[in-house]
């Protein structure tokens, strides 16, 4: 044989062996490539959004369910604080981002069952562009009062207003709140055209409630709650259907001879098609958050309810917040773009 011939044959051997090494080696590349994205996601950070600025009672809670899924997922998870527009910078962002459950927000009922009702042109859709993850607790409004109102109780109020109707005005964290429509629900119970003061955001509210510069305030319980013990505001009512755990003392509205009750909640929202097996192990790591002893207690030192609920949920809870909102909203007559 030539050794042209013997260079030929061990060409076409080592040419068989690569070929062979390219067999055995396909799948397990195959294989590396099309790991599930799960394994991959684990690796990258989780983003939790609160359409408030740092501080307030959702970012407390916010930072305890953080910490909370970090150690359930075994992930990085990240609270970012996005205030502005009555919370929708912080859901449309939720809406564009990729169904990958790497993106979630922390969020109370306004956009979900009050904005349907207010805006024209809402950038989104708070059923389908969403998917509930659970909601982490109830919420409701305590109605307070500063030194310019006369001792009593809520019908020593009403009869102060309906004296200085001139007078007669409540503080709310801002426009289109849910604040705002309660005040218009009490005016209504009680034949008091109350005038609305919105301010940007609850502390600056009460703080002018407290200095006697408004009669009144309607908003979420945490700040009135702090105020109330050193004696700058007292807390005359509750808007939930029944007494707050936190303040027991305290009437309900309806207790109190006046047909108002107004409800809220505080969920966690995912954007729409989420795959399955993400959405599941975001729900149970939500579950785990919502019964954690720390996420508990930023709950009930906010002044809102305890109450864990499942995506199914949640999801009814929405859907009695927009029905419960229409005529107010509607009678209010109030539109925004």
């Amino acid at each position: 044989m030539t050794r042209h011939s013997h260079d030929s044959i061990d060409k076409n051997q080592e040419d068989n062996m690569q070929i062979n090494l390219f067999k055995l080696t396909l799948p397990a590349l195959l294989t590396i490539a099309l790991m599930p994205a799960v394994a991959q996601d684990r690796g990258s950070s989780v983003k939790l959004l609160v359409g408030y600025s740092a501080g307030g009672a959702l970012d407390s809670v916010a930072r305890a369910v953080a910490d909370n899924l970090r150690v359930t997922l075994q992930q990085t998870v990240v609270v970012e604080n996005k205030p502005g527009a009555n919370q929708r910078l912080a859901i449309a962002e939720v809406k564009r981002s990729r169904p990958d459950g790497q993106t979630i927000v922390i969020a109370n009922n306004g956009p979900f069952t009050l904005f349907p009702h207010l805006y024209k042109n809402l950038d989104f859709d708070p059923v389908k562009d969403f998917t509930p993850i659970g909601r982490l607790a109830g919420m409701e409004l305590c109605l307070s009062v500063g030194p310019k109102v006369p001792s009593g109780g809520m019908k020593e109020l009403v009869a102060w207003a309906k004296a200085n109707p001139s007078e007669a005005a409540y503080a709310t964290s801002g426009p289109a709140t849910m604040g705002q429509f309660v005040g218009i629900m009490l005016g209504k119970a009680t034949g008091v055209d109350f005038n609305h003061i919105p301010y940007k955001g609850g502390s600056p509210a009460l703080l002018d409630v407290a200095a006697g510069q408004v009669p009144v305030s309607i908003d979420t319980c945490l700040e009135p709650m702090e105020l109330a013990k050193s004696g700058k505001v007292r807390i005359l009512a509750t808007t939930g259907r029944k007494r707050n755990p936190e303040l027991p003392t305290v009437p309900t509205l309806r207790e109190s001879g006046f047909d108002v009750v107004a409800e809220g909640y505080v969920g966690v929202y995912a954007p729409a098609n989420l795959p399955p097996e993400v959405a599941q192990r975001l729900v149970q790591a939500v579950a785990t958050a919502g019964k954690a002893p720390e996420v508990l207690r930023r709950i009930t030192q906010a002044g809102m309810i305890v109450d864990y609920g499942k995506p199914e949920e949640l999801a009814a809870a929405q859907a009695a917040g927009v029905e419960t909102w229409r005529a107010p909203i509607k009678a209010s007559g109030m539109t925004l773009d």
